[in-house]
């Protein structure tokens, strides 16, 4: 059975892309207390820059107050671009000086010209400066060109690596087009669906690292992990499209605390055309078409999310005594038939994986390809979803309230 990916091993160093040569070398050293790097890739972004820069420059702490400049600094990449988003970003640069906001130029190979290259040229230079200056503690923190960050952004950050988590996904709230209110309603629909999966997800199968409350976002709207993290799984996988999404399941293969923090907040734009193949553009492009066609997204069901996160649960907890006792082969018919893989694959997989992020990774790869997901409409999932939150909650809670009334009888 394939066992690749069973060994998870920290990766020493980020190699170098051809497409980096001499692409830093014009920027200025990082200061000797930096501590945060943010990086924003920009391809003819000329328009939007101004308003995502003001926002980082305006960062604040917990009580309002302006964080140091020289604990964080921007990094800006503009790539094949046809305005003048550079000369932006220098103009910025002229006239706030306070604040470390650099930029580089580049025109990327055909192959090449996209976002999962020009973020990973961005992200192994921050991961190269914050390792002069707070090591394996330093935080590489991603936005995008059309995103204005809360002034709090880098603050409650922070906050959220200091309470030990390893990587940051930040909530990103799209900011209204005009003349797309139906599809504004569906995107909000969509996030109330992804919020209540959330919500039950934490019930069934609960992550210490990321408790209640929390969200679902991961993107590079608002995306930032520690220097160590992005060295233990090799940087950003260089993919087109959905690069956030691909670092993401790497830092979940490797078993890392992954945070969805309600408290890191964003705005982004709403604009049906974006720079990605696929992304929230995209999205959004696909709502306006189902609505359209007079149809509704089609979601999976909170059914077969429960049957999903409760045997995900069972094996964690099968992974978790295989483990503590490798003596001892273990035994997973049942379970094997629930996860639609074979039973001595998963057996010997269970004994084999490291992690068990890496584990679940390879049910996911393996299982049979009969096995589907069922999906029914939006609106149906919705009031499915918070029908179950209800039912999970209150058994989660029972104890509790009857531990309580007898404390009271006393």
């Amino acid at each position: 059975m394939p066992t690749a990916a069973s060994s998870i091993s920290s990766c020493p160093a980020v190699p170098a892309s051809p497409a980096a040569a001499g692409l830093w070398q014009h920027l200025a050293p990082p200061a000797a207390t930096l501590a945060v790097c943010v990086i924003v890739p920009a391809k003819d972004e000329a328009g939007q820059l101004p308003e995502t820069l003001a926002a980082l420059a305006a960062q604040v702490d917990e009580h309002g107050q302006p964080l140091p400049y020289d604990s964080y600094e921007v990094l800006v990449l503009a790539n094949n671009c046809h305005d003048h988003t550079a000369e932006v970003v220098r103009s910025f640069a002229r006239l706030h000086p306070h604040i470390a906001v650099q930029v580089a130029e580049a025109t990327l190979a055909a192959p090449e010209a996209h976002v999962g290259r020009a973020r990973r040229l961005l992200m192994d230079e921050a991961c190269r400066r914050l390792e002069q200056t707070a090591g394996p503690r330093g935080i590489i923190a991603s936005t995008d060109a059309d995103t204005r960050v809360a002034a709090t952004w880098l603050a409650a950050t922070q906050a959220e690596f200091a309470a030990g988590a390893d990587a940051v996904g930040g909530r990103i709230y799209p900011e209204a087009a005009s003349g797309e209110i139906c599809v504004r309603r569906t995107h909000l629909l969509d996030a109330r669906y992804r919020l209540l999966r959330a919500r039950l997800e934490t019930l069934l199968d609960p992550d210490p690292a990321d408790g209640w409350p929390r969200h679902h976002q991961h993107f590079g709207a608002s995306l930032a992990l520690t220097v160590a993290a992005y060295r233990q799984v090799g940087g950003l996988p260089v993919v087109p499209y959905l690069e956030d999404e691909a670092l993401w399941q790497a830092l979940r293969r490797h078993d890392l605390r992954l945070r969805h923090s309600p408290k890191v907040c964003v705005s982004t734009s709403g604009r049906h055309q974006g720079r990605v193949a696929v992304g929230l553009s995209w999205q959004l492009r696909e709502w306006a078409s189902l609505l359209r066609q007079q149809q509704e997204p089609l979601v999976e069901s909170g059914a077969s999310l429960v049957a999903d996160w409760q045997a995900r649960r069972q094996l964690r907890q099968l992974w978790t005594h295989a483990h503590s006792a490798p003596a001892r082969a273990p035994h997973c018919v049942q379970l094997a038939a629930a996860l639609s893989v074979p039973a001595g694959a998963l057996a010997q997989q269970v004994a084999v994986f490291t992690s068990f992020g890496a584990l679940w990774e390879w049910v996911v790869r393996h299982r049979a390809r009969w096995r589907r997901q069922r999906l029914v409409p939006l609106s149906q999932a919705i009031l499915e979803l918070r029908r179950l939150s209800e039912r999970y909650a209150a058994a989660a809670e029972s104890p509790a309230v009857h531990l309580r009334a007898a404390v009271n009888q006393r």
